[in-house]
């Protein structure tokens, strides 16, 4: 087993590489891929240096699996390639996601839709992916029919230029910016580029990744993303309209029993979800849930996950770990 991490060298490919290593991956080699200023250099796995080579020789080597974290333009032109020398990537960019030939997959959810036919799988947007773990087992139960989210994200959703902004500015220092804005003591509305429709890039991720995962287009969902002043873990506020009524215990009862999911609900003890306590997990935690009282079957709740673990890293290395388990690679 021969597996290549593409974007080595970055933030989510770091925590790729500290997965990989923690969750034992079976594998008999590890190429470390970066661009062409990393070529040459060296990272640690499981207590050796690996050399780090070009994205060429990494084709190739003709992996097994290839995990690609290096941004939307180098999956589309090199993610084609590993396919075509019968490579599976495992993509954590937005490039493939809503391609109707390719699949979107959450393992929890629906690994089981994969076949030996995909070579190029997508991961989810990280703030779909904790917002999905919680609502697909609502969904099958109580039927959504819309859902609103507030999110807001820390700024390694953004990458390390955006924490390094962060730290300068809490340190009283100048610096590159990553934001048209301080963030320090700040919030901006504003997580990746607006759109001519008002929305954000990241709003409508939020809008239409839902929707393709659970293989559903009856229900709706509208969204308002918000960069805040963490350095990790994101959280979202979720309001949820069901066709059919609910009973509060019964949906703590069922988020109790979702792979994946934690459920953090005794406001009483002060026990509720937050990125401190989420940090370095891979589980997707939910609280404060209560009834929306302004309308019928409406659900209010709060979900905090590890971007960089759970929403992009661990997600991934998941994937592929169904792949060997269901013998698809």
């Amino acid at each position: 087993m021969k597996v290549a991490v593409v974007g080595a060298t970055g933030m989510v490919g770091a925590v790729m590489l500290k997965v990989l290593e923690e969750r034992n991956f079976p594998m008999d080699q590890l190429l470390l891929v970066a661009s062409e200023r990393s070529v040459g250099k060296t990272l640690s796995f499981r207590g050796q240096e690996h050399r780090i080579i070009g994205l060429e020789q990494a084709v190739a080597e003709k992996p097994e699996i290839a995990i690609f974290s290096a941004g939307g333009d180098t999956s589309l032109e090199w993610a084609p390639r590993f396919a075509e020398v019968g490579t599976t990537v495992i993509d954590n960019s937005s490039a493939w996601r809503m391609d109707p030939d390719k699949k979107l997959i959450v393992p929890e959810i629906n690994a089981g839709i994969l076949t030996r036919k995909d070579k190029i799988i997508a991961n989810p947007n990280c703030s779909t992916i904790q917002m999905v773990l919680v609502l697909a087992p609502l969904h099958r139960k109580y039927k959504m029919k819309r859902v609103v989210v507030s999110t807001y994200q820390s700024v390694s959703g953004t990458g390390v230029k955006a924490v390094q902004q962060l730290e300068d500015e809490m340190a009283g220092r100048e610096g590159e910016k990553a934001y048209p804005h301080p963030i320090n003591r700040n919030a901006l509305p504003h997580c990746d580029v607006f759109l001519e429709n008002g929305y954000t890039k990241e709003e409508m991720k939020l809008a239409r990744e839902p929707q393709k995962i659970l293989d559903d287009r009856t229900f709706s969902v509208t969204a308002t993303a918000v960069r805040i002043p963490t350095a990790g873990g994101h959280s979202e506020a979720v309001n949820i309209e069901f066709h059919n009524d609910f009973d509060l215990q019964e949906v703590r009862n069922l988020l109790s029993a979702s792979p994946g999911v934690v459920l953090q609900d005794d406001p009483a003890s002060n026990l509720y979800p937050m990125p401190v306590s989420a940090h370095d997990k891979d589980e997707v935690f939910v609280g404060r849930i209560r009834r929306d009282e302004s309308q019928r079957n409406t659900l209010n709740l709060w979900i905090v996950a590890d971007n960089l673990r759970k929403g992009a890293a661990t997600n991934a290395v998941q994937i592929a770990e169904h792949l060997l388990e269901a013998g698809l690679v």
